[in-house]
């Protein structure tokens, strides 16, 4: 049973890393695509490299979100201490990139809605 949940576990990581590797190319993308057509028009001024920022910001901040869904799903049978060890690790520096990335895409994009 063990066996059988632990591969199911791992088809599941492999999903949501597969799902942040999608989010982080969107996201990138996207920001060339933003960034290539500010720069056509000639119009790379700082609200609109800021909006692009925010814009990309914010598809990292999705990919976090997933990458930790996969650790914690990866780790959550039957793990070893040093999983357990290397899995708060990588949540606490996660998290915290999550926590400070938001906070700033919370002020820079409440203060382009307030411009627009």
């Amino acid at each position: 049973m063990e066996s059988w949940l632990k591969d199911i576990a791992e088809s599941a990581g492999l999903l949501l890393e597969f799902v942040v590797v999608v989010v982080v190319l969107a996201g990138s993308v996207r920001a060339l695509v933003e960034l290539v057509a500010a720069l056509a028009r000639r119009s790379l001024d700082t609200p609109a490299a800021r909006a692009i920022w925010v814009n990309f910001a914010t598809s990292i901040l999705l990919a976090l979100e997933f990458a930790l869904g996969a650790d914690i799903i990866e780790t959550a049978v039957a793990p070893t201490w040093n999983d357990i060890g290397q899995l708060a690790s990588i949540a606490a520096i996660r998290t915290g990139l999550g926590f400070f990335l938001g906070r700033d895409v919370e002020v820079f994009g409440q203060s382009e809605a307030v411009k627009t």
